[in-house]
């Protein structure tokens, strides 16, 4: 609806807007945006919990994903509306933050919104609702930071079924296991404690992808694979006990910054010149060979003539190294990044058990490993084919970032709804406190969490309200906070006897994150879009500027 002009108290119109501005206002723009929210909300709701259903989705490329990965799903969806693109930004945020949870972040927000809108039906301004939703979410997050269990760090089963957990439903039970076994070692392998405190840097744990052999020949490896092959044939393909040499200098010689002009009248001062260039070239490899280097990475160039001489010392050399798996590599095998190779010492090598070119599928890369205490690693992910291995890498994502999660905070939480239903048993009990309308506001809150445990029951085919009553009933009971819905049985039954625990952090940050965006939606009163046309007449209007 175009509202460019407004009309003034004398009858006499006056233009605000341009001509083809879209403005809507009032109830029906925050109608528009919560139906937009709550489309964006069902969408992702299908794919909830172990039994939750894939999405295919298809690029203007025609690339296929398959995935029932929140935040996979909302990253490729390319969406168009600004709410739609604020519940993408709520899934990157939560993705961030956590690692997991992206799916119930954007689920529990639309079930506030589909709440709110019948609060709005009932003359309640947004402002109250907001209000009673930031009073709930205080509540919520309290009692389950009172109802979690603390766990020990470094219990590796612990750590172990809360990776399976987040892989619930998204591959086979047997690669789960090993899956999780893989992201416990390299979390643990590259947690840090400073001043008290446990810090996981994901970043540390490098995942290269290659198709071919099977889920299960996906391997750890303590070091870093370098995606880059050795440089030169005769050099050794496989060095035991390696000094390694980490450079961001290239092993040639360098041409001048400004430009020079070299006379030669004579062949022979052009045979002295190229011999000045190769005895520089190989002063480099013997002071390399003095320090005892085996192993040479550099994130420059290697000349030929540099290439020959190391092949010759036995040295094994890559060049054109990635800057961040040298960064890897530095923290790997515990040597210095040097810039230059005049400086090299023998304190700057590092070192690793063994460095070998291997061929994994098509392509040759460089293994690093057996480093002493390394504190990056790799994880080389194998599957049958392309899609398998990116969802693959998407659930081994998922399961290191739930387990860094519990290093660095280490309190879990019952999964299958049963935080959910707790923290909504909590906010009913405080709704009665409140009184006014913000009342109304609260309790909406508690209804919005039991979105989650339903959800669940729909995508395993059970009745909804069935199992709510049931989940109900037994969180009303002494011990029964431990209650959740195990979608494999189609039963309520106690979620830590059989090992299905989430980490604290991921439910906090999801509740804040889904709060936070229907309390955005919800102040939102108006909307003024630009005219579509305008937009374009700038562009042709920039171009002409331009060429003239």
């Amino acid at each position: 609806m175009s509202q460019a002009v407004l009309t003034q108290i004398g009858g006499v119109p006056v233009l605000v807007l341009k001509e083809g501005t879209q403005r809507a206002f009032g109830k029906e723009a925050l109608r528009l945006n919560i139906m937009i929210a709550r489309a964006i909300s069902e969408v992702m709701r299908t794919t909830l919990g172990p039994k939750g259903m894939d999405k295919m989705l298809i690029d203007s490329l025609g690339d296929i994903t398959i995935t029932n990965d929140g935040a996979t799903i909302l990253d490729e969806m390319d969406v168009q509306h600004p709410i739609a693109k604020l519940l993408v930004e709520i899934s990157k945020s939560q993705e961030e933050e956590a690692g997991d949870g992206t799916t119930s972040a954007v689920v529990l927000a639309g079930a506030l919104l589909e709440e709110a809108e019948k609060l709005l039906d009932k003359n309640i301004h947004p402002t109250v609702i907001v209000s009673g939703f930031k009073k709930a979410l205080d509540v919520a997050t309290e009692h389950l930071r009172k109802v979690a269990v603390p766990v020990n760090r470094n219990d590796a089963d612990t750590l172990k079924k809360i990776a399976m957990t987040s892989m619930g439903g998204k591959i086979s039970e047997t690669v789960k296991e090993y899956f999780a076994d893989l992201a416990v070692k390299a979390v643990l392998q590259v947690a840090e404690a400073r001043d008290g405190k446990y810090y996981v840097d994901l970043d540390n744990i490098q995942i290269v992808k290659k198709h071919g052999a099977s889920l299960l020949d996906t391997q750890l490896v303590y070091g870093v694979i370098v995606d880059k092959e050795v440089v030169h044939a005769a050099m050794p393909k496989r060095v035991v006990n390696a000094k390694i040499a980490l450079l961001d200098a290239p092993l040639e010689v360098e041409k001048p910054e400004i430009d020079a002009e070299i006379r030669i009248s004579d062949p022979l001062q052009m045979k002295a010149f190229l011999e000045e260039e190769e005895k520089i070239l190989k002063g480099y490899v013997d002071k390399l060979k003095a320090l005892g280097v085996t192993a040479l990475f550099t994130t420059k160039g290697i000349d030929d003539i540099a290439q020959y001489y190391l092949a010759k010392a036995g040295i094994l050399a890559v060049r054109r190294v990635k800057r961040s798996d040298i960064e890897k590599l530095v923290r790997a095998t515990g040597g210095r990044l040097v810039t230059s190779i005049e400086d090299l010492t023998e304190a700057d090598l590092g070192f690793a058990g063994l460095v070998e070119e291997r061929r994994v599928g098509d392509e040759k890369m460089v293994f690093v490993e057996q480093c002493k205490n390394p504190r990056a690693v790799s994880i080389l992910v194998r599957g049958g084919f392309e899609r398998l291995v990116d969802e693959a890498e998407r659930n081994l994502d998922d399961a290191l970032s739930v387990v860094a999660d519990v290093v660095e905070e280490p309190y879990i939480l019952p999964a299958g709804g049963a935080a959910e239903i707790e923290a909504a048993k909590a906010v009913r009990a405080f709704a009665t406190k409140v009184g006014g309308r913000e009342q109304y506001a609260v309790e909406a809150f508690a209804r919005a969490l039991e979105a989650i445990p339903k959800a669940l029951a729909e995508n395993a085919g059970l009745d909804p309200i069935d199992i709510l009553t049931e989940l109900t009933h037994k969180h009303e009971q002494a011990d029964g906070w431990k209650y959740g819905l195990d979608v494999y049985q189609g039963k309520v039954v106690d979620m830590a006897a059989l090992g299905l625990i989430e980490p604290l952090t991921v439910k906090l940050n999801a509740l804040k994150v889904a709060v936070e965006a229907a309390s955005m939606i919800l102040r939102i009163d108006e909307i003024i879009a630009a005219s579509k046309l305008e937009k374009e007449e700038k562009k042709e209007e920039g171009k002409k500027e331009e060429s003239d």
